[in-house]
């Protein structure tokens, strides 16, 4: 079976980044059918209005949802809003582990969060990164200790700007068991 990763676009996203974001994933799973789908609007019940940001477990609850009802191998949630999870200040993306559901926030990737000048180029980058690494989580890998490798933990951006979108060399054997298996 091949595997299908849609991209789902949460609330308000540029379609030059969403593009960009697929062009990503299919050069890292190039035996992939990526494609960009009819978004969803970003759900208020997700807010929280002490923190000022999102609840990503409950927005990948509706992208779980939404993958439910699809006959895609993986949904891959895209937004523009700033997201946690109650252990953390913030995260950049969350994922069913494993499971056909993943999302990344686009919010703390952008160069102008950390007072640089917008750089689509970076952003991209950054966005590629990310995806690969949730996508990844819905396969069944954990965070690497090889800071290089896309499957290592970003406790901040430094941490994803180090990393690669690339897989190590295990956790790319794994990644393709993980795909091979899919039925």
């Amino acid at each position: 079976m091949v595997m299908t990763i849609a991209v789902l676009p949460i609330g308000n996203v540029e379609e030059k980044t969403l593009q960009a974001i697929k062009d990503g994933l299919t050069k890292i799973f190039p035996r992939t059918k990526t494609m960009l789908v009819e978004g969803l609007p970003v759900s208020e019940n997700a807010f929280d209005k002490k923190r000022g940001q999102y609840r990503s477990n409950q927005i990948l609850g509706t992208i779980q949802s939404y993958s439910d009802k699809k006959e895609f191998s993986r949904v891959l949630g895209v937004l523009g809003v700033d997201i946690f999870v109650p252990e953390l200040n913030f995260v950049f993306g969350e994922a069913a582990f494993p499971g056909k559901a993943a999302l990344i926030s686009l919010y703390r990737l952008k160069p102008e969060f950390y007072g640089d000048s917008a750089n689509q180029e970076v952003l991209v980058d950054r966005a590629v990164k990310e995806a690969v690494h949730e996508v990844g989580h819905t396969l069944g890998l954990k965070h690497c200790s090889r800071t290089d490798c896309v499957m290592h933990f970003s406790n901040s951006i430094i941490d994803t700007d180090k990393k690669q979108r690339l897989f190590c060399d295990e956790d790319y054997m794994q990644a393709s068991i993980a795909i091979n298996s899919l039925k």
